[in-house]
């Protein structure tokens, strides 16, 4: 509980990792608000039928709050009204804000306990950060906005934040580079995902660099880091130890 996941992908596509978590919170029987920045409802959904676990079943029991991001930024772009009549969570797109306060209070009020809840506890997932940042949104305010989910989720509710960002060592995008690393020295764990630097390969897919910040405990060890290779799978993914994959053996 309180711990601060960071999914980080380099050369490849890391959102497998995002549907794990999704499900894996979810069958653990814990409130989720997922913002959905990068996939429509019916992809997500579609995925997680196949890891056994419907969204639409969780949504209305109230145990799932989705923000479908590319919805949302339609309805905003093209003048549609919110039926709720509430702000939306992404009103700094058509009024010019800088801050991400919006966006807040929906996390905030989402997973904030009613007296009814019986959930085990709350979590924020983010997919993808990056992405608020092609919005316009500045890197202040991303890194300000996942400040205070931090101070609600994990330290106020006793909850967990998952965030996935992409990075590209080699990109010109230093906006996106500062809020990765911003975010990594503020991360209890990171699951650094990274296509092969050989190449393409059939039955490796890439590696998962394990990171567990021991450094964030103010004690003088190093971090702990395991490097594994990975194959995914219809249903699942094979983890392996580097140099150890069936085209190997």
């Amino acid at each position: 509980q309180g711990k601060f996941t960071l999914l980080r992908d380099t050369r490849t596509d890391g959102s497998f990792l995002v549907h794990h978590f999704l499900s894996f919170y979810l069958r653990a029987g814990c409130k989720v608000c997922f913002v959905a920045l990068l996939q429509s409802f019916s992809h997500y959904n579609i995925v997680a039928q196949k890891l056994g676990v419907s969204l639409t079943a969780a949504k209305e029991r109230g145990q799932l709050i989705f923000l479908e991001g590319l919805k949302s930024c339609l309805d905003l772009l093209f003048g549609e009204e919110e039926q709720s009549g509430q702000p939306s969570p992404l009103q700094f797109l058509s009024e010019g804000a800088s801050d991400l306060k919006a966006l807040f209070d929906f996390v905030r009020t989402s997973l904030t306990p009613a007296g009814s809840d019986s959930w085990k506890g709350p979590v924020l997932l983010v997919d993808d950060l990056s992405v608020l940042l092609s919005l316009g949104a500045a890197p202040v305010a991303v890194l300000d906005f996942i400040h205070y989910c931090r101070v609600v989720v994990c330290s106020q509710l006793k909850g967990n934040i998952v965030v996935l960002v992409h990075s590209n060592e080699d990109s010109e995008d230093e906006e996106n580079e500062l809020v990765v690393n911003s975010l990594c020295h503020h991360s209890d764990l990171i699951l650094w995902v990274e296509g092969l630097a050989t190449g393409f390969c059939k039955d490796v897919h890439g590696q998962i660099k394990i990171i567990r910040r021991v450094s964030l405990e103010l004690t003088a060890e190093k971090d702990l880091v395991q490097v594994y290779q990975y194959k995914i799978q219809d249903k699942n993914v094979t983890f392996f130890a580097r140099g150890l994959s069936a085209a190997v053996l």
